[in-house]
């Protein structure tokens, strides 16, 4: 009998807790999300899966000498796993239509105006009962305003650890919710004329110009911000050895092979950070109102800069390819297509808008690294 209440004692129904029953739903709404309806699948279901883990009881995944422990604390405490993926991404990245109209990176500057307007809105819910946020805590949630995943984790992994799962389910929710919300901003902002505006063809860029757009780009990272060269270095080494042809075998791996293993890894690894204990809170709830209003506000900022820019602009400007400033590479370039193309069917508007938003994803580092600068070594 002894025997058999010390086996009881040792199962996963007697040591369940309500918070954890919780976020096992949660993480099954996660894998929901990205089988079912193809949200963020690449990321959702890594993440989805590790919540679950993470909240089994006497599993000790997140126990010190656990998996999840280790694959956190290797790749995402020290950063790691971030740089890899922007790496990834800058391997994958085509700087072309930012060279050919270099005033749509006026449009990803604009849009990460809503990282700043949410960091303002962070320090005063401290005004609200049990969200307390500091000024790191308020930095890592603006963040979520540039709709840049792995920046999102970067920054809070630096500055506010313990709010790392919730702050990377909302980057990542609201990136996978782009095709939602964005379309009414969008609209609300502009007149039907407006979305009807088709924009000439691109110029022709040339290798040369592709080569070193990316070095110029880090030249000036640390000369004026070196606090953001981690990221925009990563980012602009990936896409060097994409636009340089010269080493083919390392752009592949990077692009494929190697982003595939970060991403699963980085998935689980955010995953371990979704305990019961630390994300059942008020604050969980502040985070995921303050990243929609920073999304919401990052869009609505690079569509303003946009119909400013076409009213002194020679060359006419699609206000609706400004929403494509945030980052959300390249889902927010197609929400703007399809959106121009139902205003206007001979309205190709992708290639326009990949422009601001390939400049959405430096803004986005760019931002992290200042307030890194600023807040980091308060």
């Amino acid at each position: 009998m002894e025997g058999l209440l010390k086996l009881w004692s040792e199962t996963g129904i007697a040591n369940f807790e309500f918070g954890q029953i919780v976020m096992i739903v949660v993480g099954c709404g996660l894998l929901f999300l990205a089988i079912r309806k193809g949200f963020e699948p690449l990321l959702l279901l890594p993440m989805g899966f590790g919540a679950i883990l993470a909240n089994i009881p006497n599993a000790g995944f997140t126990d010190p000498g656990g998996l999840l422990y280790y694959i956190y604390y290797v790749g995402i405490e020290t950063g790691i796993f971030p740089l890899l993926i922007f790496m990834g991404v800058g391997a994958m990245t085509d700087f072309g239509a930012l060279i050919a109209n270099p005033k749509t990176l006026l449009l990803g500057a604009a849009a990460q105006f809503g990282i700043f307007f949410t960091l303002f809105g962070a320090i005063f819910l401290n005004v609200v009962p049990g969200m307390e946020f500091s000024l790191a805590d308020a930095s890592s949630i603006a963040i979520i305003g540039g709709a840049d995943g792995p920046t999102a984790i970067f920054l809070a992994s630096r500055l506010s650890p313990d709010l790392l799962g919730a702050i990377a389910v909302a980057a990542y929710s609201y990136m996978a919710l782009v095709p939602i919300i964005q379309p009414p901003i969008m609209k609300a902002l502009t007149t039907p004329e407006e979305r009807q505006i088709q924009m000439q063809q691109l110029r022709h860029v040339s290798k040369a110009e592709k080569v070193l757009f990316p070095l110029a780009v880090l030249l000036m990272t640390i000369l004026f911000l070196p606090s953001a060269t981690p990221l925009v270095g990563m980012f602009c080494l990936g896409n060097l050895m994409r636009e340089s042809g010269v080493v083919d075998r390392l752009s592949n791996t990077v692009q494929n092979e190697l982003i595939n293993i970060v991403t699963i890894m980085l998935g689980l690894g955010v995953g371990s950070k979704l305990e019961a204990a630390t994300f059942l809170q008020i604050e969980t709830l502040g985070i995921l109102v303050l990243g929609a209003v920073a999304f919401s506000v990052g869009t609505g900022g690079g569509v303003l800069m946009a119909k400013a820019l076409n009213r002194f602009s020679k060359e006419p400007i699609n206000p609706l390819i400004g929403a494509a400033g945030v980052s959300a590479v390249p889902m927010a370039a197609r929400v703007v297509n399809k959106v121009g193309l139902e205003s206007n069917p001979q309205n190709f508007l992708l290639m326009h808008a990949m422009g601001p938003n390939v400049a959405g994803v430096l803004g986005s580092a760019v931002a992290a690294g200042i307030l890194l600068a600023l807040v980091g070594g308060s």
